[in-house]
């Protein structure tokens, strides 16, 4: 696999930029000596207080890509503020809201790995942490006593919490919003003087009227990249011969060209085979009002957790003239292949041309492309070009072959279908005669799409 598992610290971290109100990294950095890691892998004996919603039965292990490391580089920003000569007597760090695409790990590995960076600030400039589950459990970090409280009802956390205040400590909260939970309640955290970040998934209504009151600055965190999964594949099968970590890796990989890189998803066959019925359910559920709402590169749209096109979309954010810019893009190849063939069946003729020059920056190239091979099954337009068909030469001088639709159009293919790389099929694949194939793998050699004539034999 290329991937070697390494224990300790590393000796070159990943490195940051300034960009808009945030960092990030900063790949035009020439780095010397060792390469940064492509993940780290932080264990805790213990587990962690998110330990029961991992993934891969691994309680201990949380896994730490430089998406889940810039946000704490963020946090660090707004604790060196805190704790540096500000000249003001109730000076209060920025609050921040993290999202980002459901299943990448926004709980159990930037939680996880927020909570040990806390703990591990200097005691003198932060007393206190508090890792709460909205309206479930809450943990209290007494780091001057080296104790921990569990409380298992929030308002005597909150009660907790109204005690510390006015002893002159330090606080800094990460509160994890349920999924079928609610926003952070006003009164969870004093308006001012202490630290806090929500993290939740991107469904508004659970942190927009949070953010709003308390002036939080969002972080928005990116899925894992092929990269990432696969040196988590490596940490899973470290203790396996190489065939299996192979193995492994390439039946991960497959499940990350059909549904994406989520490893909530990916790294289990039965959490795999769950969402692929859900995925399925969802393409079937796209109409014009989620086309319009979720599939344009126009802006950032609201994110409702309950809409299923969400299945086949992710958050992304990007860097765009200096600033930071939020949209939802397709969640795998494979998937935005399946969903744009969906988009003309559902809306209306003028209102799908405008969502193509909404979103020229990705959906109108592919739609080119892909109308100029579906119209091979349209008659007219293959009797009206058949004439004007040029073949190209055979670079060894060998005399040209006509084009079967010049010499027969009406031998067209009458319909099309998407192909999917051999790896991918679960059975052989029969091709059908007068059925245009579109190969759904980029590298595919020489064509676009091909046919057969007559019937394969």
């Amino acid at each position: 696999m290329g991937t070697g598992v390494h224990e300790g610290n590393p000796e070159q971290s990943w490195t940051y930029k300034k960009a808009d109100d945030a960092i990030e990294k900063n790949d035009a950095v020439q780095q010397f000596g060792a390469a940064p890691p492509v993940l780290m892998v932080l264990t805790s004996e213990k587990g962690w207080p998110y330990s029961r919603n991992t993934i891969q039965d691994l309680p201990k292990d949380v896994f730490v890509n430089c998406e889940v490391d810039r946000v704490w580089q963020i946090v660090k920003g707004d604790l060196t503020a805190w704790f540096s000569p500000h000249g003001e007597t109730d000076f209060t760090p920025k609050r921040r809201v993290l999202i980002g695409t459901p299943g990448i790990g926004k709980s159990v590995a930037a939680g996880s790995y927020l909570l040990y960076q806390l703990l591990h600030c200097d005691v003198e400039k932060l007393q206190v942490v508090v890792h709460c589950f909205g309206g479930r459990d809450a943990y209290v970090f007494e780091k001057t006593t080296r104790a921990v409280t569990k409380y298992s009802d929030e308002d005597m956390c909150i009660s907790e919490l109204r005690s510390l205040r006015g002893h002159g400590r330090n606080v800094y909260i990460i509160y994890d919003v349920a999924k079928e939970g609610t926003p952070p309640p006003r009164h969870f955290a004093p308006t001012s003087g202490w630290g806090m970040i929500a993290v939740s998934f991107p469904k508004v209504t659970n942190y927009d009227e949070w953010a709003k009151q308390l002036q939080a600055a969002r972080i928005i965190v990116n899925c894992p990249d092929e990269m990432d999964v696969e040196a988590m594949c490596a940490w899973i099968t470290r203790d396996e011969t190489k065939e299996k970590q192979a193995e492994y890796w390439k039946e991960v990989k497959k499940h990350m060209y059909l549904l994406g890189p989520i490893p909530r998803h990916v790294f289990d066959e039965e959490a795999f085979t769950e969402r692929c019925g859900a995925v399925k359910f969802a393409l079937q559920s796209i109409n014009e009002v989620t086309v319009k709402e979720h599939f344009s590169r126009g802006g950032e749209s609201p994110w409702y957790s309950e809409v299923p096109s969400h299945k086949l979309v992710k958050f992304v954010r990007e860097i765009y003239a200096g600033g930071v810019t939020l949209f939802n893009a397709p969640i795998s190849a494979y998937l935005e292949e399946r969903t744009l063939e969906r988009f003309p069946s559902v809306t209306e003729q003028n209102g799908f041309l405008r969502l193509m020059l909404a979103s020229k920056d990705n959906i109108l190239p592919i739609f080119f492309g892909w109308f100029a091979l579906k119209s091979l099954t349209e008659s007219a337009f293959v009797k009206a070009i058949a004439t004007k068909l040029t073949e190209f030469e055979p670079p060894t001088g060998r005399q040209a072959k006509p084009c079967v639709l010049k010499l027969a159009p009406e031998l067209h293919p009458n319909g099309d279908e998407g192909l999917l790389p051999s790896e991918y099929e679960k059975t052989i694949r029969k091709i059908k005669y007068g059925v245009l194939y579109k190969p759904w793998a980029t590298n595919f050699p020489l064509v676009d799409a091909f046919f057969s004539r007559s019937p394969i034999q």
